[in-house]
């Protein structure tokens, strides 16, 4: 079996039943582990979310940390954000700064995978290329039983104890919101999180259910934020909250079903972070609205464009020193007060402690404050992963000769700003294999403009880059 395809830009994830065999993940603990002792650390932590190969792919994860020689901590099933925590927190019962959390994160339930953080740095791109060779060395030396020492430990009190002594939410118990986990791993911790800040929470599909039987748990994508909504105007809670299958992305509803981007959730988070923070730096990515960076300059913030994808934003963050960063996606990340990771609980709580300081403004009101533009949704046009990248660097290339060197952004492909008009964006996915393109524009004749200078360059490349109607 060709292991290639199982080492993303992000994670390592394959079909869990077949992809992410015994063998194979044995031999990935036993990889970090050599990856731990090279850097002189000797402890990690395991967490694992709730699909149905988790605690298999758990256990012999850790079997192989140990036979590397590495102390190991279980952590109860949870999300993402409580595996960061554990390695972020520095707890002296078990002093550790490195976790692996098995987890399918949003994909359907046949898959899972990996996400890692080594000495505080999250783990991607060429790093977890590095991890290819010795995983592959490993596999021959796989034992045919894998059996583990680790305990089990829970820090989900430590969590709750931290968000409370860190969030200051007004008069929380007249806040009703609804909390959407789509039966992923961060329903349990996010209501006991929300009820021991005094809200009233309303769950839906918070129980652990791998399967996903109610909608799949992407708050990204509409249909799966219709019972979200439905449930939103029956309670009439002020908002809802919808977390993703691992806990590490937000999505929000309006008291009235709308629906926030991640865009428009960073421009509520970062108005109330600047009364505290003046002039923060805040990053978001290429495929966000200008409205965005327009709105954070106007309040006094530094904007900061920057690539697409949650390891990339992460690295930024720490990088720059930056408050607050956040993605289409709904991965947000606090270095304001919290440890600089994407958490949803935690954005969620800071969401609601941003509308407690005025609740006389609705969430519908907020939205209908902001200036209007005319989008396009992630447009997504299929292309071999060998191809990718060399069209779009053609895209680049033509793009700066047609037009001027300041109106082409080439961080991550080419965002385009057509003065007066809008902007367009194509890049290269670093997980699948398809082009993403983006349009936007000042009304819906601009748009089109837009889209039609962007189809002249198209045009000179490839038909494959075609704009999907």
């Amino acid at each position: 079996m060709s292991f290639a395809k199982l080492f993303r830009e992000y994670d390592i994830r394959g079909i869990a039943d077949t992809e992410l065999n015994n063998s194979f993940t044995w031999a990935l603990g036993r990889a970090v582990a050599d990856l731990l002792k090279s850097k002189n650390e000797t402890s990690i932590f395991v967490g694992q979310d709730v699909r149905v190969s988790s605690p298999r792919l758990a256990k012999t994860l850790t079997a192989g940390l140990e036979a590397g020689g590495i102390n190991v901590r279980m952590l109860s099933p949870g999300p993402t954000p409580l595996l960061y925590f554990a390695a972020h927190e520095k707890n002296k019962d078990f002093p550790c700064s490195s976790g692996i959390m098995v987890t399918g994160s949003h994909n359907p339930p046949e898959f899972n995978g990996f996400k890692m953080v080594v000495c505080d740095t999250a783990i991607y791109g060429d790093e977890i290329q590095k991890l290819r060779a010795p995983v592959e060395k490993y596999i021959s030396q796989a034992p045919t039983s894998f059996n583990c020492k680790a305990p089990t430990v829970d820090r989900s009190e430590a969590y709750i104890r931290f968000s409370v002594d860190n969030l200051k939410i007004k008069n929380p118990s007249q806040i009703r919101v609804v909390l959407d986990a789509g039966n992923g791993a961060g329903g349990p911790l996010g209501v006991a999180t929300y009820k021991a800040l005094g809200l009233d929470v309303v769950p839906l599909f918070c129980d652990f259910d791998g399967n996903f039987p109610n909608h799949h748990p992407d708050p990204t994508i509409p249909k799966n934020l219709i019972h979200l909504q439905k449930k939103v105007q029956e309670v009439n809670a002020a908002f809802g909250i919808a977390f993703d299958g691992d806990g590490d992305r937000i999505g929000v509803v309006s008291s009235s079903g709308e629906i926030l981007f991640g865009d428009q959730i960073l421009i509520y988070l970062a108005r109330d972070l600047l009364k505290e923070c003046p002039k923060a730096k805040i990053i978001s990515e290429v495929k966000s609205s200008q409205i965005l960076y327009d709105e954070l300059q106007r309040m006094g913030a530094q904007p900061i464009v920057w690539k697409t994808g949650h390891s990339l934003i992460k690295a930024k963050l720490k990088e720059t020193g930056a408050e607050l960063a956040g993605e289409m996606s709904g991965h947000i990340f606090f270095k304001n007060r919290f440890f600089g990771y994407d958490d949803a609980i935690y954005a969620g709580a800071r969401f609601i402690e941003a509308y407690s300081k005025n609740p006389t403004e609705s969430i519908d009101q907020f939205l209908k404050g902001l200036p209007k533009v005319y989008n396009t949704p992630e447009l997504r046009v299929d292309c071999p992963d060998e191809e990718k990248f060399a069209l779009v660097d053609q895209f680049v290339s033509l793009a700066k000769k047609t037009f001027k060197q300041e109106d082409v952004l080439d961080i991550d492909g080419a965002r385009v700003k057509f003065p007066g008009l809008g902007w367009a964006l194509i890049r290269a996915s670093n997980t699948q294999p398809i082009v993403v393109m983006r349009f936007e524009g000042n009304s819906e004749e601009a748009l089109s403009k837009v889209k039609g200078y962007f189809e002249q360059i198209l045009s000179q490349i490839s038909p494959r880059l075609e704009i999907p109607s």
